[in-house]
């Protein structure tokens, strides 16, 4: 299987929301679309899906196009989409059987994942004790839980279990993180992890790029609308090079720093956080400091984070354009 999106566009009046937008997924794995806000993230998910008309462009999947009557697609949007007025159990059993998933399958899934995702006394109410006159006391069944009686955070999880709950080839992600506590971020990244293991194809959304790191193998970042920068990621940031270097030491080292022209972005007790041309110039600092008997506790020189290539990508542009 594999997932082609071919130049995909967007507009409305005069304004340009997304502008020939083109990747792959020849296999299957995590694709990352990155961008500031109102980049043509949600925009081209939507058309993807079919949600929102394209004015051009395709969306293939195992060559043919993606149509979610006949792909097994699972979809978490950012915004809450659940009915806040009725039963969270009907509303699951609902998106369900939209899937294609028969009832009695579909509660299988639903206790499943209720445990899974630890929401089960949403799902499953017990029986409360309520005063009964006299001293004496009788049990009380508790009504099941509506949407808006529960936090952003366990809507999220709900929303989830709707993505999920058809078991999907293909799942789409779209800020999957936001809101949550830490503890629920930990549950949901490891829920993913599962989902990838699976052989799944992914397509994630996300400000957080530490968790795009850690998930996705390529990206592409959007600004104003336009691909600004696609790829694999390990190949992005060695085309960047080694430039990062932390630096700890027991003594101010400011003077040795300036001598070799290194550019210093931050000290704190003599631990530094140092931009370098390369490996040439960070090691011909290690040299001075190795000659002058000044001990040095941690050399780091890294590649780029995606955070920093975010940043200068849009940041740069942005920039231009103004």
């Amino acid at each position: 299987m594999s997932l082609i999106v071919s130049n995909l566009s967007k507009k409305y009046g005069s304004k340009t929301v997304l502008d020939r937008l083109s990747f792959e997924m020849p296999k299957s794995g995590v694709y990352a679309l990155l961008g500031t806000n109102g980049a043509g993230k949600t925009t081209a998910i939507r058309m993807m899906l079919g949600m929102l008309a394209k004015d051009s462009g395709e969306v293939l999947w195992n060559g043919k196009p993606l149509d979610t009557a006949t792909c097994n697609v699972g979809y978490l949007a950012e915004e809450r989409g659940l009915y806040p007025k009725y039963p969270l159990m009907d509303q699951l059993i609902y998106f369900a059987g939209l899937r294609g998933v028969p009832k009695a399958e579909a509660k299988k899934r639903i206790r499943y994942w209720a445990e899974r995702l630890q929401v089960e006394e949403y799902l499953y109410p017990g029986k409360s004790v309520a005063p009964a006159g006299k001293g004496r006391a009788r049990a009380k069944a508790q009504k099941p839980k509506l949407a808006d009686q529960l936090s952003k955070g366990n809507q999220q999880k709900i929303q989830f279990m709707i993505a999920l709950i058809s078991d999907p080839e293909l799942l789409i992600l779209d800020e999957p993180l936001s809101g949550l506590d830490p503890v629920n971020t930990d549950l949901f990244k490891a829920v993913i992890r599962e989902e990838i293991a699976k052989d799944r194809y992914l397509i994630m959304s996300s400000h957080q790029m530490a968790t795009v790191e850690e998930f996705c193998t390529d990206i592409t970042i959007l600004h104003r609308s336009k691909a600004l920068l696609q790829g694999n990621l390990n190949e992005i940031k060695k085309r960047h090079g080694r430039v990062n270097l932390r630096l700890k030491t027991e003594q101010d080292i400011s003077s040795y720093i300036q001598s070799v022209g290194i550019t210093q972005l931050s000290e704190k007790e003599y631990e530094y956080q140092l931009k370098v041309t390369g490996e040439d110039q960070a090691n011909e600092l290690l040299a001075l400091l190795i000659r002058d008997n000044i001990r040095v506790i941690t050399f780091d020189l890294r590649e780029p984070s995606l955070h920093e290539i975010f940043v200068s990508t849009v940041g740069g542009e942005a920039h231009e354009t103004e």
